[in-house]
């Protein structure tokens, strides 16, 4: 193989991809069988095998027991705003965003005290093993999961105040900024780092997906005067949703 040149199986994948994204292969249609591909490509089975493995990897085809494999129904990505802007109305980012989009936005959660890992330790600046309150969230758009997060609170903050459980309590459900003034924290900086990655089997389950599909990764982390006093994974699923921020001009 020449410098450049890619190996035959992706050739193959980037063709029949190709007839994906302009119609040819419409969603619902069955994927030419692997002796199809073999033959109107010239390739040998294990090519073909590892063309269509990668179609199933990218989220493009799915299987059906007994059936076959089937392009998908590419769903078209809707947006998720991000902002700087905080209205006083007490709302949570979550509720700011379902509010400016008018969806009908639902979610659940539960809190539990554990030892912060090295790695929320070290998000934080406290030392592994320090006591954290972790909440999690699964956020719902019109009954559809569309958005996990995890969320951890140094309980030396936190610990023995009224905000101790992020919803619960009299400002259950407002929002990081708004919980941490009622103790006199003031927020003043939140830095938001956005990745990617293969979703993990129990994000997938969450959130509908199927195995191999990529997820984005938003790592938030509030300050205060320097101190970080909450920091969260945001996982969203890539196919269905694209991430906007809206920041201000200073």
């Amino acid at each position: 193989m020449t410098f450049g040149e890619q190996p035959a199986y992706l050739r193959v994948a980037s063709d029949l991809r190709e007839k994906i994204a302009n119609g040819s292969l419409p969603p619902h249609t069955r994927l030419p069988s692997q002796a199809r591909i073999r033959e109107e490509y010239g390739v040998s089975d294990t090519v073909a095998l590892e063309a269509r493995k990668v179609l199933m990897a990218e989220g493009l085809v799915e299987g059906r027991s007994g059936s076959g494999t089937y392009v998908r129904e590419r769903p078209v990505p809707r947006r998720i705003a991000r902002s700087g802007y905080r209205p006083p109305t007490g709302a949570n980012p979550f509720r700011q965003e379902q509010a400016a989009d008018g969806a009908r936005g639902t979610w659940e959660s539960s809190s539990e005290q554990e030892p912060a890992s090295a790695v929320v330790a070290s998000r934080l600046g406290i030392e592994p093993g320090e006591r954290v309150m972790r909440t999690r969230y699964v956020y719902r758009d019109a009954g559809e999961p569309m958005m996990l997060s995890t969320s951890w609170e140094p309980l030396s903050v936190t610990g023995r105040t009224p905000v101790m459980l992020p919803e619960e309590g009299p400002l259950g459900g407002c929002g990081v900024v708004e919980r941490m003034a009622a103790i006199d924290v003031v927020v003043d900086n939140v830095v938001e780092e956005v990745g990617a990655r293969p979703g993990l089997a129990e994000e997938l389950l969450a959130l509908g997906g199927v195995p191999g599909h990529v997820v984005m990764v938003v790592e938030r982390t509030y300050y205060a005067s320097g101190r970080a006093v909450e920091t969260a994974d945001v996982v969203v699923p890539a196919d269905r949703y694209r991430i906007a921020y809206h920041l201000p001009v200073r």
